[in-house]
């Protein structure tokens, strides 16, 4: 495998056209685990009271090859702040995020963006709501402008009305723009677009890069960027959530667990999804058959951990850091093959 380089190309399209970018993200996940995020608001004011877990996240993700630290913004606009009544700390907020991304980017020589998402303020038919997210999105890239960010990414967006409104947002950064869906039950955004279509609306609208991230798992999420790259000219984007969905449950909010009575709510998502989960080698798989059909932008999104991002760079032929780590079964006490490992212990294994 080849080592990823420490002092990398800052350029994300020179990049994309090289080869893969791996961007890490799912943060509020992985730190509701990590116990720093409440459920439910999925705010992120882990930013302000622990910085610290933030930081180190973001240094798990970049050992792991992620090449890209992604600023913590994501539900750190005004609209989610005002539902927990703490839109005072807006600004803090999101410069503390950029700071704090800025500082292991650099440190690892990795790529900084800036991030904008859904608002949940957005209504199709209202155009005071347009104005509206248009004035969140305008505040949060501004910011992330200031810290000289090598790109925007606009992220998560059901609605492709909103989504445009990001990206053109997200330009006045003077930076590339990747911006993504995310593909619910159906084929088409919330109000009422093909996501193939989507996608090329939102290339003609100025976004570098195009494609789909969160809600589906690798199974039912790949079959939809094989069309976006048929359509689009542009570079695309595939990050989905590391759950196993299916053609009978399409997205991780369509989970059931019968085997399991003790569900505070009917459905698994979003605490209770861990019987659902991909394993690293599934990931990887997904990032080697995205890559070969033409997906150059590549991660996973809500749920993911250090090792599936591990698993796409190795997929991908990297060795990061934390390769240094991977699984080496042959000095195992009881499975291994070197050795120094007792054939008593050896026969043991048969019987654990």
């Amino acid at each position: 495998m080849a080592t990823t380089s420490s002092a990398q190309n800052k350029d994300l399209m020179a990049r994309l056209d090289e080869g893969a970018v791996i961007c890490a993200e799912g943060y509020l996940f992985e730190l509701e685990r990590r116990g720093y995020v409440q459920a439910g608001p999925f705010v992120p004011i882990v930013v302000l009271d622990h910085p610290e877990a933030v930081r180190q996240l973001h240094t798990d993700f970049a050992r792991a090859g992620s090449d890209v630290m992604e600023a913590f913004t994501y539900y750190g606009h005004r609209e989610k702040l005002k539902v927990i009544g703490m839109e005072h700390v807006l600004e803090p907020l999101n410069r503390q995020a950029l700071e704090i991304a800025k500082g292991v980017a650099d440190e690892t020589g990795t790529m900084l963006c800036g991030d904008i998402c859904n608002t949940n303020a957005y209504e199709p038919g209202d155009p005071a709501s347009h104005k509206t997210v248009r004035a969140m999105f305008d505040e949060q890239t501004a910011w992330a402008a200031e810290y000289d960010v090598d790109f925007m990414v606009a992220e998560t967006f059901s609605f492709l009305g909103e989504a445009l409104i990001a990206v053109e947002a997200a330009k006045a950064a003077g930076k590339p723009v990747v911006a993504t869906m995310a593909q619910h039950s159906d084929d088409n955004t919330l109000d009422g677009h093909h996501m193939v279509d989507a996608c090329k609306m939102l290339e003609d609208a100025g976004a570098d890069v195009v494609g789909l991230n969160c809600i589906r798992g690798p199974a039912t999420m790949l079959p939809m960027v094989k069309r976006i790259r048929e359509v689009v000219s542009c570079h695309v984007a595939a990050l989905p959530v590391p759950y196993r969905t299916s053609d009978s449950e399409l997205t991780f909010h369509a989970f059931r667990d019968p085997g399991c009575g003790c569900l505070p709510d009917e459905m698994p998502f979003p605490t209770a999804l861990d019987p659902f989960t991909c394993n690293r080698y599934e990931l990887g798989e997904f990032a080697r058959d995205a890559f070969a059909d033409g997906a150059h932008y590549l991660g996973v999104c809500c749920g993911a951990g250090p090792h599936h991002i591990r698993a796409v760079a190795e997929a991908l032929g990297r060795e990061p850091a934390a390769s240094r780590y991977a699984p080496d079964m042959t000095r195992h006490a009881f499975f291994g093959s070197n050795a120094a490992i007792p054939d008593s212990y050896r026969a043991h294994g048969k019987r654990l």
